[in-house]
């Protein structure tokens, strides 16, 4: 797998200064990309993750969820389902296109370029462990606790 250095995670964050990112040397990340907030499948996919929160960081885990919705946006959705992790809004794509994840999509015959739902499990060195491709929204979290 290849490292991707965490500095690209400089975008603003919901109530986070950049000096106060939720990445350290010590840290483990789970680092997710969705398409939208609160929509039907995001929101199941954040709730799977808060739900399941106290176990990421008592395994050494922090959670961060990437999208191009705005920092304004991102607070909303945070505040409405009590998501304990931070959000970053990568809304010029930067984050996104470093990872590999924005792209052509189709939705009912029209195309257009969004996210590709994607998950990276990053070690504390920066070197990426794992890439969950197709994600179960529901079940997020056991997705990636069972491995």
């Amino acid at each position: 797998m290849r490292a991707i250095p965490l500095q690209i995670l400089r975008p603003p964050m919901k109530k986070a200064k950049p000096s106060a990112l939720p990445i350290t040397k010590a840290k483990k990340l789970v680092l997710y990309f969705y398409p939208k907030d609160d929509t039907p499948g995001c929101t199941a996919e954040a709730c799977s993750l808060r739900d399941s929160y106290g176990s990421f960081q008592s395994k050494g885990y922090e959670i961060l969820g990437v999208s191009p919705d705005s920092v304004k946006k991102h607070v909303k959705f945070q505040e409405k389902f009590n998501l304990p992790f931070n959000l970053l809004a990568d809304e010029d794509h930067a984050v996104s296109l470093a990872y590999g994840v924005w792209g052509p999509k189709k939705f009912m015959g029209r195309a257009y370029d969004g996210i590709h739902r994607t998950t990276f499990v990053i070690d504390e060195k920066g070197k990426i462990e794992r890439i969950i491709t197709k994600v179960d929204t529901g079940n997020h979290a056991g997705q990636l606790l069972e491995a």
